[in-house]
C-alpha cells in the first residue's frame, strides 16, 4: 500500500480490491450502537403497535447513515478527529464532554455488562446474574486491553454475522404475515405512538459511539479524502445490515407479542420475556438460537464501547496535553486508552452489588439526553464552515436532512429529560 505525507500523518491509498473486502469500521460502529436497550425499545414498539412503525426503523437507519457519514467525512477531509473539531468550536464543548464521558462510562460499565449477563444467565442458569456481569466485564477488559483494532474488528464482524443470522432468521418465520408487514412502510402515527417513533427514528443506535466512527477507521489506516468513497460504502452497508436486524426485532414483536396480546417488560429483561414466548411457540432450539443472537448483540455493543469510547477519551486527554495525533498514548494500547478501559471495567462493578446511586443515574440520563442533539448541531457547524474544506462541506440536501435529524434529536432529548425528572 503506497502512502505520502500530508497534514502531519501518513496518507494511505485505498487498495485495488472489491469494496466489501475493506469494510469493517462501519460494522463496528453500527453494532456498538445497537445494544440491549435499543432492542427492547424496538420489541416493545412491535408489541404495542404491531408493524405500524416499521417505517420509523427505516427512517432511523437513514438518519444514522447521514449522521455517521458526516463524522467520517469531517475526519477524512480535515485529518482531524471529531473531538478536535469540537474543541475548535469553543471551550464550551469540553465543559460538556468531560463530565459526560466520565459519568457515562461509569454508569454504562455496569449497565452494559448487566445486558450481557441476561442472555448468559438464560443460556447457563444456576449462576447469579451479578457474577455473569462481572465475568462479562473481565472478558471485555482483556479483549480491549490486549486486542489490536484488527482483531476487535474481525471479532465484532463475526458477532454481527451471528446476530444477523439468528434474529433475521427467526423473523422469517413471520413472513406469512408479509402483506400486513408491508403496510408498516406507510408512515402512520397510531395513538400514543409518538414517543416510540422518536425512539425508533431518533434513538436506535444513537449514542456517543456514533462519534467514535472516525477513530476506528483511523486505527484501520484510512487517512485522507481518497478514502471517502470507501468510507461511505462501509458506513452505508453497516447501517443497512443493522437496520435489517432492528426491523427484524420489530417484526418478531409484532407477530409474537402484538398479535397474541402479550406484554413484555420495558427494561432489557423484556428480551428474556420474548425468549419464553419463542420457546412456547417454536420450541427450545429456536429459543436458544434467539438467546445466542441476543448475546452477540449485547456483547458486541460493550466490546465496541470498551474500544471506541476509550479511544475518544485518549484523544481528549491527548488534546489537553497537546500531543500529536500519531502519539502512541492516544491510540489503542496507549496509557490513556487503557486508563479508560480500567474505568469502564472495575469501578462500575461496585454498582452490581451496591445498587445505582440516584445522583449518578440522574446525571447519566441528563447528559446522555443531550448527546445526540450535541452531535447533530456541532456537525452542522463543522460541515458548513471554514472548519471543513469547501469541497467537502454539506450541500443543501444533506443540510436539510441534518436539520430534520437534529430537530428529532432535540424532541427526543426533551422526552428523555421529562422521563428523568418525572422519576
Amino acid at each position: 500500500m503506497s502512502s505520502n505525507e500530508t497534514n502531519g500523518h501518513s496518507e494511505t491509498t485505498p487498495p485495488e480490491t472489491a469494496r466489501w473486502k475493506v469494510i469493517g469500521p462501519g460494522l463496528v460502529a453500527a453494532a456498538t450502537g445497537v445494544g440491549g436497550a435499543d432492542l427492547v425499545a424496538t420489541l416493545v414498539a412491535g408489541q404495542r403497535f404491531g408493524y405500524a412503525l416499521l417505517w420509523a426503523c427505516i427512517v432511523g437507519t437513514i438518519m444514522k447513515i447521514v449522521l455517521v457519514e458526516g463524522v467520517g467525512r469531517y475526519t477524512l477531509a480535515t485529518g482531524n478527529t471529531i473531538f478536535h473539531g469540537w474543541r475548535s468550536l469553543g471551550v464550551w464543548t469540553t465543559w460538556y464532554f468531560a463530565p459526560y464521558i466520565v459519568i457515562w462510562g461509569f454508569v454504562y460499565g455496569a449497565a452494559g455488562t448487566s445486558g450481557v449477563a441476561l442472555p448468559l444467565s438464560a443460556l447457563f442458569p444456576g449462576v447469579d446474574l451479578k457474577i455473569w456481569a462481572v465475568v462479562a466485564g473481565l472478558i471485555t477488559f482483556a479483549l480491549a486491553w490486549f486486542g489490536r483494532y484488527r482483531f476487535i474488528e474481525k471479532l465484532m464482524s463475526f458477532m454481527v454475522l451471528v446476530m444477523f443470522l439468528t434474529v433475521v432468521g427467526i423473523a422469517t418465520l413471520s413472513l406469512k404475515h408479509l402483506p400486513e408487514i408491508l403496510t408498516g412502510l406507510v408512515p402512520t402515527l397510531p395513538e400514543n405512538s409518538f414517543i416510540y417513533v422518536l425512539s425508533l427514528a431518533g434513538g436506535i443506535g444513537g449514542t456517543i459511539t456514533l462519534a467514535a466512527y472516525g477513530y476506528w477507521f483511523r486505527e484501520k489506516g484510512w487517512h485522507g479524502p481518497q478514502w471517502m468513497n470507501i468510507m461511505r460504502w462501509d458506513n452505508t452497508v453497516a447501517y443497512v445490515v443493522t437496520g435489517i436486524f432492528v426491523i427484524s426485532m420489530l417484526i418478531i414483536g409484532g407477530d409474537l407479542l402484538y398479535n397474541a396480546n402479550i406484554a413484555v417488560r420495558s427494561q432489557e429483561s423484556g428480551l428474556l420475556d420474548l425468549a419464553t414466548v419463542l420457546q412456547e411457540r417454536y420450541g427450545t432450539v429456536v429459543c436458544k438460537i434467539y438467546l445466542i443472537g441476543f448475546l452477540a448483540a449485547a456483547f458486541s455493543s460493550i466490546l465496541g464501547v470498551w474500544n471506541g469510547v476509550s479511544l475518544m477519551f485518549a484523544d481528549y486527554i491527548g488534546h489537553l496535553k497537546q500531543l500529536p495525533q500519531d502519539h502512541h498514548d492516544v491510540h489503542v494500547g496507549g496509557k490513556y486508552f487503557r486508563f479508560y478501559v480500567l474505568w469502564l471495567t472495575f469501578p462500575p462493578m461496585l454498582l452490581h452489588f451496591l445498587g445505582k446511586p440516584t445522583f449518578l443515574i440522574l446525571s447519566y440520563g441528563v447528559l446522555g439526553a443531550f448527546f445526540m442533539p450535541f452531535l447533530g448541531l456541532t456537525l452542522l457547524l463543522l460541515l458548513n464552515t471554514k472548519h471543513t474544506p469547501q469541497k467537502w462541506r454539506n450541500g443543501w440536501f444533506v443540510n436539510t436532512l441534518m436539520i430534520i435529524i437534529s430537530a428529532l434529536f432535540i424532541m427526543t432529548c426533551v422526552n428523555e429529560l421529562t422521563k428523568v425528572f418525572a422519576g
